[in-house]
């Protein structure tokens, strides 16, 4: 009998060796996402939406907290609305969530405003907050601290 067996192709060092260059890759690779994030080169909603092979297994709670101003907090209540786990990963998403999320923070980024002059101080333009349109709530008890004479 002639059993012909072919060999792995010859690779430079041993597999844990590898896999440590791997991680590092990855991990330079997800440090450089985060930064184009956090200075604004690159929003969150075009990530999700493409999801480059450095984001497919990071969670999207990293991705989230990433951006300037958006702590754990923030990205829980965020993730909350859709319902999603912090922990879900980007390559995980269906194409739905990868929508709908890219949707909200599209609309989410729109309505804070954006740092046009980078002094941390978002463009007043461009807020949804409109105190003209805010209802006027009655106020509960006395409304003035004259005594009443009776």
């Amino acid at each position: 009998m002639n059993a012909t067996a072919t060999a792995a192709p010859a690779t430079v060092g041993p597999q844990y060796m590898r896999a440590l260059e791997r991680a590092n890759q990855v991990r330079l690779a997800r440090a450089e996402l985060k930064r184009r994030v956090a200075i604004g080169e690159l929003e969150v909603s075009e990530v999700i939406l493409e999801c480059p092979w450095e984001a497919e297994s990071m969670a999207v709670a990293d991705l989230l907290m990433s951006q300037r101003r958006w702590g754990q907090t923030r990205c829980r209540k965020f993730l909350a609305q859709v319902p999603m786990s912090e922990k879900k990963t980007v390559g995980s998403m269906t194409e739905r969530q990868r929508n709908t999320l890219a949707a909200m923070l599209t609309s989410l980024g729109s309505c804070l405003g954006h740092d046009p002059l980078g002094n941390g101080q978002p463009d007043e333009s461009l807020s949804c907050h409109h105190p003209a349109s805010m209802p006027i709530r009655p106020s509960r008890g006395r409304t003035s601290q004259t005594p009443q004479t009776p």
